[in-house]
């Protein structure tokens, strides 16, 4: 899955370096970050991964168990104190 770093333009034009399959531009990933939000708050890869499944509201994302959200390809362990946070804040949780 990972090796040599190759060269790959996005349909913007922009340029960068990937090792991985990922497809994702840095550049536009930067343009596209929420600038409130719990999405902002997140990384590229689990923000897209969210989005991707269609879960871009808390409320959507307190329908998910934690199980069922770290089985999402792009979610680690590591965006779960920041997703648990931000659904307390709202008086929301993981579904049990």
């Amino acid at each position: 899955m990972t090796g040599e770093k190759s060269l790959r333009v996005c349909e913007k034009g922009h340029k960068y370096y990937k090792s991985s399959d990922c497809p994702s531009c840095p550049t536009c990933d930067k343009e596209k970050k929420p600038q409130s939000g719990f999405l902002s708050k997140l990384s590229s890869p689990a923000r897209n991964a969210l989005v991707h499944e269609g879960i871009d509201t808390l409320n959507e994302l307190s329908k998910y168990t934690e199980k069922e959200i770290l089985k999402i390809h792009g979610i680690g362990p590591a965006s779960l104190p920041t997703l648990r946070t931000s659904l307390e804040e709202e008086g929301l949780s993981f579904k049990e």
